[in-house]
């Protein structure tokens, strides 16, 4: 019989659900994903060059071709565009840059209005990208559900709506009754209907729409093209590569966490956290009634530890998160995106919030990378006089803002002074986490307080307290 992370055996009935679930991530095991492009060989020369084939590099090399459709632009990815994160996410699109209304208030209080202002233009033009360019990744604007499990997770829920409504959301407070016409999970007992800043998409698909799109634009793009090291002369910078290597006169770092063993800065200030998430086999008609889920409104959980979960096109159900891993040291291996405890927790926890659909199996089981800095919202630098720049620390809410931080660095490279280079958000960084191994011992302990809160109805312990002073925080 399986057993989950404590140790406990699972019931059975869990361990038949997972016993099919393939490892791949469901978005990028579909029969239609583009062939793999060839790796770069030789030395050549461009104007800019782009690192990383997720969603910032995508966003970062198709908008400097509209900006300047004579800039000669290059695409590195290391594996396949779309391969990390940027496949292997929910497919939540948020408007917010923030991570959130709560999280950018304690922050950037002052910025909110404007900030709240560009995450909307920003989620409005993503979509006018996708229509323009045609891409097949059914976004759509469907609001988000976030929903109570215990009753301590309601407190505040007043101030948490009037905060929303202030910049413009709408919010609808609900209670038991209401929240489960919304959802049918006994396990409900209110929650927040938000109706704006919020949108679906298939992930896979949208990577591979902007691939098509930039090369369209006459992007170059060589996959399976790790980039070794940096150097820098007066000249410009090279990127060697195992086949070759290129030389441009101004770069982009668009690897997140990655991107710490090119430019060292960056891994003060970023982890890598591991996400889990699973995705059934599709609902039939009876099970969707049963589950009387209204629309295809995405919808996560208001714990500590929470969950994150919607349906697809297809009438599938994503449910993913909970189980936020930290491996000591920071160590990135391709094992960990299979953890079959993590996913046998998940099950157990799936068919306890959803009883009506037991019997059901999942298709899907797999694992990612979430870059996470402790302010939970992307930070933006430069390097090499200002000839490179960098993001990271998205912390799970990066399909949307992506595109923001794309926007940002080409601002940044170009020496253009705008609305966006003046923000706070962009001129400041997260605190840094300390170093290793005080890093693994303070990440762990903060795992294991956040997890007695949700147990002790929220109570934060004084570990979590002085980290709230300090600013420093653990999130996925």
């Amino acid at each position: 019989m399986a057993r989950n992370r404590s140790g406990n055996q699972l019931p059975a009935a869990v361990g038949r659900s997972l016993a099919n679930a393939s490892p791949q991530p469901f978005w990028l095991d579909q029969p239609d994903a583009p062939e793999p492009l060839p790796a770069l060989a030789g030395q050549l020369s461009t104007d800019l060059v782009v690192v990383g084939g997720g969603f910032t590099g995508l966003w970062t090399a198709l908008l400097a071709k509209e900006r300047d459709p004579a800039r000669d632009v290059v695409l590195l990815e290391a594996r396949t565009v779309g391969n990390a994160a940027s496949g292997r996410n929910g497919g939540f699109c948020s408007a917010s840059l923030t991570h959130g209304v709560a999280n950018g208030l304690e922050r950037f209080p002052a910025e909110m209005p404007l900030l709240e202002r560009l995450g909307e233009q920003n989620l409005r033009e993503i979509g006018e990208t996708i229509a323009k360019h045609d891409i097949d990744c059914d976004f759509q604007l469907t609001g988000e559900l976030n929903v109570a499990t215990a009753c301590w997770q309601l407190d505040g829920i007043e101030e948490q709506a009037a905060a929303a409504r202030a910049l413009g959301h709408q919010v609808e407070i609900l209670d038991a009754a209401a929240v489960r016409r919304e959802l049918n999970s006994p396990i409900l007992v209110g929650g927040l209907k938000v109706t704006t800043g919020n949108a679906l998409l298939e992930p896979g698909r949208l990577a591979w729409g902007l691939r098509r799109a930039c090369l369209d634009a006459g992007v170059r793009i060589y996959e399976q093209t790790p980039v070794g090291s940096i150097t820098a002369d007066a000249a410009g910078l090279t990127l060697t590569t195992p086949y070759g290597s290129v030389r441009a006169g101004r770069v982009v770092l668009g690897t997140g966490v990655f991107g710490r063993s090119l430019l060292r800065r960056i891994g003060a200030y970023v982890i890598p956290v591991w996400d889990y998430a699973l995705m059934t086999e599709p609902l039939s008609a009876a099970q969707l009634a049963d589950l009387g889920w209204h629309g295809p409104r995405g919808a996560s959980d208001m714990s500590n530890q929470f969950h994150y979960f919607r349906l697809t096109r297809d009438n599938r159900m994503l449910w993913g998160g909970y189980d936020a891993v930290y491996y000591n040291g920071g160590r990135i291996r391709d094992e960990h995106a299979y953890s079959p405890a993590t996913f046998g927790k998940l099950a157990e926890q799936f068919f306890i919030a959803f009883p009506q659909l037991e019997g059901l199996s999942f298709s899907h089981a797999w694992g990612g990378i979430i870059d996470t800095c402790s302010r939970f919202c992307a930070f933006f630098g430069t390097a090499y006089g200002g000839r490179l720049g960098y993001v990271a620390g998205y912390t799970g809410l990066g399909v949307g803002a992506t595109r923001f931080g794309a926007q940002v660095l080409l601002d940044k490279i170009e020496n253009r002074d705008s609305e966006r280079t003046r923000l706070a958000l962009v001129r400041s960084k997260p605190l840094p986490f300390p170093p290793e191994p005080v890093r693994s011992g303070v990440i762990q302990l903060t795992r294991a307080s956040i997890a007695r809160a949700d147990e002790n109805e929220g109570r934060r312990d004084a570990w979590l307290r002085l980290l709230d002073r300090v600013g420093l925080g653990f999130d996925s």
